[in-house]
């Protein structure tokens, strides 16, 4: 079979920006990775996945990969298929080392996890309190402005929750714990949403939806903590 390059491995154009390759590789590692996917036993695969998102992802890479891809084109494929493999073996070498490993953990803890895992603790611990004051007179204008505030407090707080997020991929070791941390800011964010409508015709059911589903995320985030294990 012939030895795909980088941009088939990952499923993507070579015109593929950035942001379309980090998609790409996000989906593929949670397809193929056995935390996430028990039925998939090709480990071959997914060092191929990261081999190739470990080129494409840093731009002065893969300027470097794509003139090998332009001068090998009418080349043998032979010569094209030797270089993924010595890419491949040489990713391999590292990988056994863990010390690419160790960095990409330690890299994501803190630039990902920990501002994310902050953002959402005071988000789903503040929404209690906010409720308990806005019963007091849910027709009061100035309990209904702070409440108001409040909700665009944690917009803003989930944006940036959202950004850390995306700002790394998530080492293969801890994708269950990123899928569950995914899932908790989609949920916070459709409560917030939710919530927003209160506002407009005092519909107390649009606050009983909301708080559902901060119970929902609560219940996410608690199964990403149990996930991260030794890594907190």
């Amino acid at each position: 079979m012939a030895q795909s390059n980088h941009y088939e491995t990952l499923n993507v154009n070579s015109n593929a920006s950035q942001a379309e390759i980090k998609q790409a590789y996000r989906r593929l590692v949670k397809l193929f990775h056995p935390d996430v996917n028990q039925e998939i036993t090709d480990s071959e695969q997914i060092i191929r996945i990261n081999a190739a998102y470990e080129v494409l992802s840093d731009t002065r890479s893969r300027q470097s990969y794509d003139r090998q891809l332009h001068y090998s084109f009418e080349k043998p494929h032979s010569k094209k298929q030797q270089r993924t493999q010595t890419a491949q073996q040489q990713y391999k070498k590292r990988r056994k080392t863990g010390r690419y490993a160790d960095e990409q953990i330690e890299e994501w803890l803190r630039s990902v996890y920990q501002p994310v895992n902050s953002f959402v603790c005071n988000i789903l611990n503040s929404l209690e309190e906010q409720i308990d004051k806005l019963a007091a007179d849910p027709f009061d204008d100035e309990l209904l402005e702070n409440f108001q505030n409040y909700l665009q407090s944690c917009t803003e707080q989930l944006k940036q929750a959202q950004t850390s997020f995306r700002s790394l991929p998530n080492p293969p070791s801890l994708a269950r714990a990123a899928a569950h941390l995914y899932y908790t800011l989609n949920q916070i964010s459709d409560a917030l949403g939710e919530m927003k409508y209160f506002p407009l015709n005092y519909d107390e059911s649009y606050l009983h939806t909301g708080q559902e589903m901060f119970r929902i995320a609560t219940q996410l985030y608690d199964e990403a903590q149990d996930s991260m294990g030794a890594y907190k």
